[in-house]
């Protein structure tokens, strides 16, 4: 029996093989929405990256508005999934995940009408606004859905859709750009989630409504997004901008008086006591956040080294990186199926264990090094992240009580983002500080210096993110 709510519905009047019918379609109709939303928005975030000297040439614009419009969507999507995630449960989770959809339609289509890059922008931070609508509700919808013996496979196939966006995004993006121009993109993104959004409104019935009739805190929200976005800001910009880091500063402090507020309210967006309570969601959350900052950086940096120490040009680089991606998208189905059966803790811990592995073996590599063995190297950190991924996942979302999920859900999406630009910060701190001012071939010998300091950081995060994976308690003992 699923714990889906039926809103004016009662299960009960319906006959049993009626019921079991209906909830049987209603799963798989729910995982194919959950799965498409979630190939979307990484396709679009790493199909447009490969498009972006193109959009500088056409709107004559520097590196600085071009990074805007990938971190724009960054900063909106993270400040907004808390918030909304809250307004969801309030609402109903269907209300806001459909919205989202129909959003990201229309912000992805007038983003390939965009005649200048301050109305892209623009566009962009409504295609933020509705990715959180989205992320918020999504995986807490699946998560009412699918019952606790099959929710792990479930999530397994979510995070196979996000490992294909990613992988696909620069290849198909990159070939829409070339011969139809980067507007294209959008325009088939939108095209995709037109189609998401009627079957969403024709299909997906019945409504989950956990907190019906609370209190919104408009405040507490306001705050949190403030001290969010100033946190991400400054991370990002810290070395371009004196200033930055005193904008991070002003962040956390903003966020520590925010935590203080949020435990003092009856109804709060972010439920601070539930991570003081509740010892497998504080620590999977905790993982989460390690284990994308341990990891996220490492196409960046080996697109870097392959190209620019290895020689390699950017059509192979791409393809030798498409490797990760690919195993990770095709054993997370398996992973969070095995997540099912066994504790998501001892799954998890060890895909961490694995990657901490994968990752300690780029600290040594050279230029000489054959390309089999990076390969080899980026399936078996794949392998890693695939068997922590969907298993922590089903961790997250299987220790909290249904009124805590659209909350669980928006708490996940932060920690990832959060981690995600740690990983970069340190990435950006490393060049900037080393290897950014130096050209020809002290630039290659201080980059491969960079390189290497870089993954001694990243498997030492990674090694001590196993601790509150393997400590975080049984999941099924929580409930």
């Amino acid at each position: 029996m699923t714990a889906l709510y039926w809103g004016e519905q009662n299960k009960a009047e319906m006959d049993d093989d009626v019921y079991m019918n209906y909830n049987f379609s209603m799963e798989k109709i729910v995982l194919i929405i959950v799965m498409v939303t979630s190939f979307l928005t990484p396709f679009s975030a790493s199909a447009i990256t490969i498009a972006l000297p193109t959009i500088g040439a056409e709107f004559k614009a520097g590196p600085v508005l071009l990074s805007w419009v990938i971190g724009v969507f960054l900063l909106v999507t993270a400040a907004c999934l808390l918030p909304l995630g809250r307004l969801a449960d309030i609402v109903g989770r269907k209300k806001v995940f459909a919205l989202g959809v129909v959003l990201f339609t229309i912000s992805s289509l007038m983003s390939g009408f965009s005649w200048s890059m301050m109305t892209l922008i623009l566009f962009r931070v409504g295609q933020g606004i509705a990715s959180a609508m989205i992320f918020s509700t999504g995986m807490a919808i699946v998560s009412l859905v699918y019952p606790a013996e099959t929710r792990g496979k479930a999530m397994g196939f979510i995070a196979a859709a996000v490992y294909i966006g990613l992988s696909l995004g620069p290849v198909l993006g990159g070939i829409l750009n070339y011969y139809v121009g980067w507007r294209s993109i959008f325009y088939f993104t939108a095209l995709l989630s037109g189609f998401v959004s009627l079957l969403t409104i024709w299909r997906l019935k019945g409504e989950w409504i956990s907190n019906k009739g609370e209190k919104f805190d408009k405040l507490g929200s306001l705050g949190y997004m403030i001290a969010l976005v100033s946190i991400l800001y400054g991370l990002s910009e810290i070395t371009r901008a004196t200033w930055a880091k005193y904008v991070m500063v002003v962040g956390v402090c903003l966020l520590l008086v925010f935590l203080y507020y949020q435990w003092k309210q009856d109804c709060p967006i972010f439920p601070v006591r539930l991570f003081w309570s509740n010892q497998v969601f504080a620590f999977s959350n905790l993982a989460a956040m390690i284990n994308y900052s341990a990891t996220f950086a490492i196409s960046f940096l080996l697109s870097l080294y392959l190209q620019v120490i290895m020689g390699y040009d950017s059509q192979i680089s791409g393809v030798i990186l498409l490797v990760q991606p690919l195993v990770m998208a095709f054993i997370s189905p398996f992973a969070g199926s095995l997540s099912d059966r066994i504790e998501p803790a001892i799954v998890s811990s060890c895909g961490m264990a694995v990657s901490t592995v994968g990752l300690a073996y780029f600290i040594f590599i050279t230029p000489k090094t054959s390309i089999w063995m990076i390969i080899a190297d980026l399936a078996l950190i794949g392998l890693g992240f695939a068997l922590f991924s969907s298993p922590n996942n089903n961790a997250i979302m299987g220790s909290v009580e249904k009124k805590y999920l659209g909350a669980a859900a928006s708490a996940l999406g932060t920690m990832r983002l959060i981690g995600q630009a740690l990983s970069m910060a340190i990435v950006t701190l490393l060049l900037s500080g080393n290897s950014g001012s130096n050209a020809g071939m002290g630039f290659t010998e201080q980059l491969v210096q960079d390189f290497h300091l870089a993954f001694i950081i990243f498997t030492i995060i990674c090694g001590i993110g196993v601790l509150p994976s393997l400590v975080r308690g049984k999941v099924k003992s929580v409930g």
